[in-house]
């Protein structure tokens, strides 16, 4: 691994039938931070609610991603990351 290794995880997000027809699964791999919470302190995974804006930004150990779930936000470190598309069953027929 570059950039001094870490631990691997990946985050499951499902998918919102008005908009997406697919959950989306990002690996994260050579994690070497991961920071949860709000600008009145720290959260937890239980806090986050909707994803409303993510954004992935070099760093001088492979990128960050930043995630905005309502007030929580979730700050990755890592080496690299890869996000799939994955079917879900949308019964409603998807976008519409």
């Amino acid at each position: 691994m570059s950039g001094g290794g870490g631990r691997d995880f990946e985050l499951h997000l499902r998918h919102n039938c008005w908009k997406h027809d697919e959950d989306l699964v990002i690996r994260c791999t050579g994690v070497t931070g991961v920071r949860i919470g709000t600008s009145d302190g720290p959260a937890t995974w239980d806090d986050l609610g909707t994803l409303i804006l993510d954004e992935i930004l070099p760093h001088a150990r492979g990128c960050v991603h930043e995630m905005a779930f309502g007030p929580v936000t979730v700050v990755v470190t890592c080496d690299d990351l890869i996000a799939t598309w994955v079917e879900a069953d949308c019964p409603e027929g998807g976008r519409g």
